[in-house]
Parts: C-alpha cells; sequence; structure tokens
C-alpha cells in the first residue's frame, strides 16, 4: 500500500479536494435522479398536472408510490422540485416543478435545455470499462459502441436552431448570398441525424443539401428528420466517407461541426471536403471554443472539454492505426496545422461569438 506523507500545510488541501471530489459524486448521483425522472416521464407529468403528491405522481406516471415518494423527496432535497409543506404527513406532500426547471428539463428547442447533457451520465459506467481497456491497448472505442447519436443530436439541436443560419453562416457574407439566391449546393460532412443540414434547407428553399456520416443509425434518424420536416426532395443523406462523396459539380459550401476532432484522419477530411468544395466553394469548420494554450486549472468549459475527450472523443478517434489522436481539445493552432497539411493556404477564425464554439473558414 501506498504511503503519503503529509505536510502540515497539506492539511487543508486534502479537506479542500476531499469535499470537491465528494460534490462532484454527489453531482453525478443526483444527475442520475433526474436520467430516472426523465426517462419515466415524471417531469412531463408534473409540468402538466402542477403540484402533485406522492401517490397522484405514482398514478399519473405508472409507478410505485414508495419510489415515487422517494423520488420527490430526493428532486426537492436537491433543489429541483419545491414541496408546499415539509412539514406536513409523507403522503399529504404535495410537490411542484417551477417552470424555470421545466424550461431547462423539457424544452428541447431552448440553448438552456439540459436534459441531453444529463443523459450522458448514466453511460460512464459502460464507457469506463471500454475505455481503461483503450487506455491499456492504445486502441479506441468505436462511435457506434457508444449510442449516442440520438443524445448528440439533442445537444447541439439548440445550437443549430438558434445560430446556424441566424448568425454562423451569414458571417460568410458571399455564402450568405450564394444561398439565398440559389440554386445552390450544400454538404455536410459528419451530419449526424441531419438537424443542421435539415435547418439550412429551411432557411434557403433553393438550396440542395447532402449529408455524410459513416454511422448508419444516424444516417437512418436523418432520413426520418427530413421527410418529417418536409425538405427530403431537397436533402439527401448518405452513409459514406467525405473522400468518397463527390457527387457531380462542386459545392458551394461544404461544412462540418464538432466532429474534426473525433476523426482519426483529420487531414484526410479537410482534403476530401477541400475537393468537393473545388476551387470556388467555402469550407467551414466548427469545432470546440477551446483556449489557445494548455493552462491549469482550467474553467468549467475547458474542464468539460477534457472530460469529455478522455470518456469519448479521443476514444473515437484512435479507433485506426496512427490515428492523428486529437481529442476534444482541438485548438487554434491544431485545426490550422491540419489544414495546411489538407493543402489550404491559410485559416480565417470568424468574428462569431460562443461560449462553446469557434468557426474557422479554410482558405486556398
Amino acid at each position: 500500500m501506498t504511503t503519503i506523507t503529509l505536510t502540515e500545510e497539506d492539511g487543508a488541501r486534502v479537506e479542500e479536494f476531499a469535499g470537491s471530489l465528494f460534490m462532484a459524486a454527489l453531482g453525478a448521483f443526483e444527475a442520475l435522479n433526474v436520467e430516472i425522472g426523465l426517462r419515466l416521464g415524471l417531469y412531463e407529468k408534473l409540468a402538466d398536472r402542477g403540484a402533485l403528491t406522492s401517490t397522484e405522481l405514482a398514478d399519473a406516471g405508472g409507478v410505485h408510490e414508495r419510489y415515487a415518494r422517494e423520488w420527490l423527496e430526493q428532486q426537492a432535497v436537491a433543489g429541483v422540485l419545491e414541496v408546499d409543506d415539509a412539514g406536513a404527513s409523507a403522503d399529504a406532500r404535495r410537490f411542484t416543478l417551477p417552470p424555470a426547471h421545466a424550461h431547462v428539463l423539457l424544452e428541447r428547442d431552448s440553448e438552456a435545455y439540459m436534459a441531453p447533457a444529463i443523459n450522458f451520465v448514466p453511460l460512464g459506467g459502460w464507457a469506463v470499462d471500454a475505455v481503461v481497456e483503450a487506455f491499456r491497448t492504445g486502441g479506441g472505442v468505436p462511435y457506434a459502441d457508444y449510442r449516442v447519436h440520438d443524445i448528440q443530436a439533442g445537444f447541439t439541436r439548440p445550437v443549430f436552431l438558434h445560430h446556424l443560419t441566424q448568425e454562423w453562416i451569414p458571417a460568410l457574407p458571399d455564402v450568405h448570398t450564394r444561398l439565398s439566391a440559389g440554386p445552390a449546393r450544400v454538404a455536410e460532412i459528419g451530419c449526424g441525424e441531419g438537424v443542421a443540414a435539415i435547418q439550412i434547407a429551411i432557411a434557403y428553399p433553393s438550396a440542395m443539401v447532402d449529408g455524410f456520416d459513416l454511422d448508419d443509425a444516424s444516417i437512418a434518424a436523418a432520413r426520418k428528420n427530413a421527410a418529417e420536416a418536409g425538405v427530403a426532395d431537397r436533402v439527401r443523406f448518405e452513409v459514406c466517407d467525405a473522400t468518397t462523396a463527390v457527387s457531380g459539380s462542386a459545392y458551394d459550401l461544404v461544412y462540418c461541426v464538432e466532429m474534426l476532432h473525433d476523426v482519426p484522419d483529420p487531414v484526410g477530411i479537410l482534403r476530401g471536403m477541400k475537393s468537393l468544395a473545388g476551387d470556388e466553394g467555402v469550407v467551414l469548420v466548427v469545432d470546440e471554443r477551446a483556449a489557445e494554450a494548455f493552462t491549469a486549472p482550467g474553467d468549467e468549459m475547458e474542464r468539460f472539454f477534457y472530460a469529455c475527450s478522455t470518456l469519448h472523443c479521443l476514444p473515437v478517434g484512435m479507433t485506426e492505426e496512427d490515428s492523428a489522436g486529437t481529442g476534444t481539445v482541438i485548438r487554434p493552432a491544431t485545426v490550422r496545422r491540419y489544414a495546411t497539411g489538407a493543402g489550404f493556404s491559410d485559416v480565417e477564425i470568424l468574428p462569431v461569438e460562443h461560449p462553446q464554439f469557434r468557426l474557422y473558414r479554410l482558405v486556398g
């Protein structure tokens, strides 16, 4: 057993660090209880029906009353729900979901929507086992094994709804003009469930949009989403690699969002995007707004990026030999290096402010 020798000064740091880990564990446990409420639809019942007793919630949600009571009390203690009279008997207490909390948990188009972030937490147990093995072997964990395509789509959906066609594409004035005037062709690499591609088709009625992804489940969902949005005649989704996605004339815009850091061969992806854009098209890369250089400790967003990287993004990117091994924390210098390797002459960082994303226009 390892013996650690502590100085008197270390005593305070021991207490502080132990406390921070306890709070991290507490946050994880409470997140799992939120996940229970999301999976069982309990928050919807509370939002729809107002203050409920444990018996009323059990009946409405189709769950056992004893579990409903314990969950309601836990949620109130954690500050998620409000209780009208904590001193009342257990079966008489009524619990309410505040409108602001309901918005965060249930309003999937809101930028405050946090359910997808919670949905990731239960995957941690499975992911840790797979990632530990990857640490030992130097291999990776395939994206499809995580089964998170729907969660990922839910996480980025509000960003696409509120920023993609309102700010991001207009930050490329020449592209915005082309898409507005039409006809125009757009290609998305790593399209996932197609939310971004569909938004572009809706905002620019003369645009034809092609989405490419290697994940079969994502493409199946994207095709369904396009049909439901009424744009399936102008949006096409295919399972294929960017380097094999050439179709007819060059595209006016070729873009990728939050995927370059996940791929084993980012230079090859950018080279494929360059080919798709031809001489006149524009290449746009949207990826994490990581700090320009490594510093420690980091702020909350940097901590979030690194936590995602070890658990998901780096293992996904390490699935092939000679992988670039980028990870979530993709810095501007890294994007420039990949772009140069792919044959671009310059990289412009667009003047678009967003807490999570940075936009790069690849030139030449």
